[in-house]
């Protein structure tokens, strides 16, 4: 029975492993068509579809996207599918509420984006050279600059509702993309030594929340320009940190429990016993 259940499981993987045939162009098109048919019989039939609006839909448009960005992170195809189906869904929503007001429609906003990638991609399209991505990225903020609609400034198309951390890491990226940078990426750490040189001065004064803050910021963003100077994404590297502590812990308090003891009233030194069990268990 056990050697039965062994063979299902590897043949159930192995189908789950194979490669699924891809829909050709015109099927595509046609489940596009599809998705925008529901949209327009939801909106007319549906209560609570027919009552959003821009604002209304907001909240959920951010935990739709942060529900992507989870399955991302844990490369989790099936949720990666899924999840991107209810951002898409917004995105129609949101063409759908434009084009009832006489604004723009989903054929606008699919024909924008194309002009705007055309436009942007002059080594595809045009007669510009890029050999390489990193000469693709040097040109592309002077070309968002010249867009009739685009930025005016560097750093004028960094959303400032972003979080601080991707915010900072923008910044530093774009700033970069026209040269300002540092020569060699070694020299950063320079930066980071200094700025937590200053930290470290100003918490020890105790009495300047203000400037402890403020150097505090100065630390965090040397330290994310380092792990951009390093190709590494430094939101991705603190949610894995994160996870990675919600697992220790949660093995610390399950083997508490186990042992018939409550977290509070243990030593710190039992707790670090059962954290460094949990490590090696990884």
């Amino acid at each position: 029975m056990v050697a039965l259940c062994t063979k299902r499981t590897i043949f159930v993987q192995e189908i789950n492993n194979q490669e699924r045939s891809m829909h050709t162009k015109e099927e595509k098109l046609q489940a596009f068509g599809r998705l925008l048919d529901v949209m327009d019989e939801l909106r007319e039939k549906c209560p609570w579809d027919h009552k959003q609006t821009n604002e209304s839909l907001r909240p959920n448009t951010i935990e739709e996207t942060f529900e992507l960005c989870d399955a991302l992170l844990k490369d989790d195809t099936p949720n990666i599918e899924k999840e991107l189906g209810d951002v898409l869904l917004h995105i129609v929503f949101y063409a759908k509420i434009g084009s009832e007001k006489g604004q723009f429609d989903i054929a606008d906003v699919c024909n924008k984006l194309c002009d705007k990638l055309i436009f942007r991609h002059p080594h595809v399209y045009g007669d510009a050279v890029a050999k390489t991505a990193g000469d693709v990225v040097k040109s592309w903020e002077q070309i968002k600059q010249t867009e009739k609609d685009g930025n005016k400034t560097v750093l004028g198309g960094v959303p400032n509702s972003l979080p601080s951390l991707i915010k900072a890491y923008r910044i530093q990226d774009k700033a970069r993309a026209v040269g300002f940078d540092w020569e060699k990426k070694e020299d950063v750490w320079n930066k980071v030594r200094e700025e937590i040189d200053e930290l470290e001065a100003e918490l020890a004064k105790e009495d300047n929340m203000e400037r402890q803050t403020d150097e505090y910021g100065d630390f965090l963003f040397s330290l994310i320009n380092a792990a951009r100077l390093y190709h590494i994404n430094p939101d991705n590297a603190l949610e894995h940190t994160n996870q990675k502590f919600i697992r220790r812990f949660s093995y610390v308090e399950q083997k508490a429990k186990e042992q018939g003891l409550q977290l509070k009233e243990m030593t710190l030194a039992q707790m670090d016993e059962l954290w460094n069990a949990s490590k090696k268990e990884e």
